[in-house]
């Protein structure tokens, strides 16, 4: 590639230059990696050591360390997010023209705009309507009456199901499933009948979903994931979740049915969240959290127990069994106490 200026870059990010604004940057790399023509960042004080000796063309910092910088510097606020910029900058998804492969399958009721790009293999279903700009990799199946809004981009073998509707620029990578039947059955003495999930599920604007996410069509109403939400991969969602906007999910997570989530929440890896719960705006769940009860109030929470040495995790479990036991003995001491002080 031919690069980008460092001046071009600064008044794109709204970065403050020191240094030569003539240098071209056409890469990127660690403070200890980088070399001549890259760019890398500091975000963490603990690699301050690592910024006076590096051998990048530039690095984006903050103004605390324009100090000790050896090179080049863009000086930002948030220097984290100004190296996204730069690096989507420098990186953009390869331009492809618009066009069907010869190998898709196109249903001819399918309303497809001119500059959308149907990959090899791809199966398109009946009275699907694609917008503009829009990437359908290869291996993608969109089953019948899905809609999406201008600029999505399916990376491969993405799944669709009937009557799935993206929003605007929403970004899925390989082996997601949206609409898939949510988990219903009724029980008939020892069997199971299936319950008709009959909802959708809707994909709000610039929304991220990562590999192999699974997010469950609604039963009656519908699956809702709202603008700007980003999912890592491995996620499940169980039909009727809703997901309020800007909320990030990580890796592993998985949702009982009909939970509600609200804007601006995070959780970490491998929370599971029962069902049926209301989740308020910019509640905060660390990783491995077992969510059970409803958090309405804004909030760092935390569940389930750290890694310890196992005979000491054997330990604890053992009073834990006990623990019904402790509390009624508790009760009765008490009680003892409070008689033998009325008495006196």
């Amino acid at each position: 590639m031919d690069g980008i200026t460092l001046n071009d870059l600064a008044h794109q990010t709204d970065a403050t230059l020191h240094g030569d604004g003539s240098v071209v940057i056409t890469g990127v790399g660690s403070l200890t990696g980088a070399g001549e023509g890259e760019i890398s960042f500091l975000i963490s004080k603990k690699h301050r050591n690592e910024l006076a000796e590096t051998a990048a063309s530039a690095v984006i910092i903050s103004a605390d360390d324009l100090e000790i910088c050896p090179t080049n510097a863009l000086v930002s606020d948030n220097p984290h997010l100004t190296y996204a910029k730069i690096a989507n900058l420098l990186f953009p998804f390869p331009a492809y023209q618009g066009g069907v492969h010869s190998t898709a399958i196109v249903d001819e009721s399918a309303d497809i705009d001119p500059s959308a790009w149907i990959g090899p293999g791809a199966i398109i279903g009946r009275a699907v309507k694609i917008g503009v700009d829009c990437y359908i990799g290869p291996g993608c199946v969109i089953e019948p009456g899905c809609i999406m809004g201008d600029g999505c981009r399916l990376v491969a073998r993405v799944t669709l199901c009937r009557g799935t509707r993206l929003g605007q620029r929403v970004q899925i990578h390989p082996g997601a499933v949206l609409g898939s039947d949510g988990f219903g059955y009724a029980k008939d003495n020892t069997q199971w009948v299936k319950v008709p999930q009959l909802g959708i599920v809707e994909v709000g604007d610039d929304v991220e979903i990562g590999a192999n996410v699974a997010i469950d069509r609604g039963a009656l109403g519908n699956t809702i994931i709202g603008d700007r939400v980003k999912l890592d991969n491995l996620i499940h969602m169980a039909h009727n979740v809703e997901i309020g906007d800007d909320t990030a999910i990580a890796g592993c997570v998985g949702f009982a049915g009909s939970t509600k989530v609200g804007k601006q929440c995070t959780m970490g890896g491998m929370c599971s969240i029962s069902g049926h719960l209301e989740i308020g705006d910019n509640v905060h769940f660390t990783g491995r959290s077992m969510v059970t009860r409803s958090h309405k109030k804004p909030g760092v929470y935390s569940g389930g127990l750290p890694t310890m040495p196992n005979r000491d995790w054997l330990r604890a479990i053992a009073h834990l069994k006990r623990f019904d036991t402790l509390v009624r003995r508790v009760d009765e001491l008490e009680t003892r106490l409070k008689d033998n002080s009325e008495q006196k």
